[in-house]
């Protein structure tokens, strides 16, 4: 029966899930399964990515989504909601899950958990995950790959060492802003709507230096949108009461001026860097706001550069193209290059999908140690909580008829 052939693989972050993947589907080469003549499909953000490809490439809309929105509009957690939708309409033979509750509000997580549970009568699931907290309930077999080696091992017996400190100091912030002014960030009163559906409705909001916010409310509710406004990319922004560095946004401001002095992360940032950069020159990147390195960087820029490269263990990597890394590496190197400048403000936006126990505790670990030593200002927006990570308050979206209204609870 279906229900008893389900597997779980756990993976270790330097697992080159591509390369997995690969094998798994294409090769076929792991002998716990065998897909040959099977109709399924991978669900996973590598799947997403290429969808959106599409989309741009073809101004085409191939799967279905509320009010017909191109997928690239939607948060990520919309997105993956609308791509269940599809792929459980294919009645597929199997689908191979990669990390299914990544982006998804407690809620469709249980939701999710549950529609799982109801197809796995008629549909073989094969679950990947960084996790083993999340492995899916009803899945007996759970397997262990810790290397590009892919040798398979069973979970129970092989116990994985987590990391629980970073033995290296955090290296000197490499410039620092001379400003006056308390508000980084100030919303008042601002609303967005994208045709006759309201996203936000009189959001205000104010972020003042120092503060470290944790953006939180579930799939849908405007997060996305509120980041694109602080962020300088989304042009609904202009005419309202938004306020940046003390500035009015839209008062003659370019958006590279914004975005100097803001770090951002987010996990769809992966799919820009294409070219055949390394990871040195990545990072080093962050100090000018590019993508690829297109200016000469300074001795200190260097050297700083190289002590984060070695604080996230992957000196060994430091020539290697970016592309070549694991998505888990490519992660961490990205947050570190939104660090790096040592910005005005720092946006992570779910820092924490994808990772492993390991490496979740050494980013946790970067988030507050650079908080303690800079007093960077910083906004982080998540689904999960960590104990490890203590945000001065939180500002909670709620979604209603009318567009997402903003509740603040104070920490600290």
């Amino acid at each position: 029966m279906i229900k008893n052939n389900h597997i779980s693989f756990l993976l270790c972050n330097n697992v080159d899930k591509n390369k997995f993947i690969e094998t798994l589907i294409l090769t076929n080469k792991l002998d716990q399964l065998d897909l040959k003549n099977l109709k399924g499909i991978l669900f996973s953000d590598i799947t997403i990515n290429k969808l959106i490809e599409e989309e741009d490439k073809h101004d085409t809309i191939n799967v279905p989504t509320k009010n017909n929105r191109k997928f690239r509009s939607l948060s990520s957690g919309e997105q993956k909601k609308a791509f269940l939708q599809y792929c459980l309409a294919q009645n597929f033979e199997y689908i191979i899950l990669d990390n299914p509750f990544d982006h998804l509000d407690k809620n469709y997580r249980i939701e999710l958990s549950q529609i799982l549970s109801s197809i796995a009568n008629s549909v073989l699931l094969i679950q990947l995950t960084n996790r083993e907290d999340e492995i899916l309930p009803f899945i007996s077999k759970r397997l262990l790959i810790k290397d590009n080696t892919l040798t398979i091992e069973k979970l129970e017996n092989t116990p994985i060492k987590k990391l629980q400190t970073i033995n290296l100091p955090i290296p000197n912030t490499y410039q620092l802003f001379d400003y006056k002014f308390n508000n980084i960030l100030k919303f008042d009163n601002v609303s967005v709507s994208y045709g006759a559906q309201q996203i936000i409705n009189n959001i205000s909001w104010t972020v003042k230096k120092g503060d470290f916010w944790h953006l939180t409310g579930p799939n849908g509710s405007g997060k996305s949108t509120l980041l694109s406004l602080i962020n300088g990319d989304n042009p609904k922004a202009y005419g309202q009461n938004i306020y940046l560095f003390n500035k009015k946004k839209g008062s003659g401001e370019s958006v590279w001026e914004i975005k100097k002095r803001i770090g951002y992360f987010s996990t769809s940032m992966t799919e820009l860097f294409a070219r055949n950069h390394t990871l040195e020159q990545m990072i080093l990147a962050g100090f000018f706001d590019s993508i690829g390195l297109y200016q000469k960087p300074t001795n200190l820029q260097q050297k700083i550069v190289e002590q984060w490269i070695a604080i996230i263990d992957l000196s060994a990597f430091k020539k290697t193209p970016f592309i070549k890394l694991t998505i888990s590496q490519q992660r961490i190197a990205l947050i570190v290059r939104a660090i790096v400048k040592n910005p005005l403000l720092l946006i992570l936006d779910e820092p924490f999908e994808g990772l492993d126990d390991e490496n979740l505790a050494l980013v946790t670990t970067i988030i507050n140690a650079v908080i303690a030593k800079t007093k960077i200002t910083t906004i982080y927006v998540s689904h999960r909580t960590d104990p490890r990570i203590t945000p001065t308050a939180i500002f909670e979206l709620t979604p209603s008829k009318t567009g997402s209204t903003g509740k603040i609870t104070n920490i600290i």
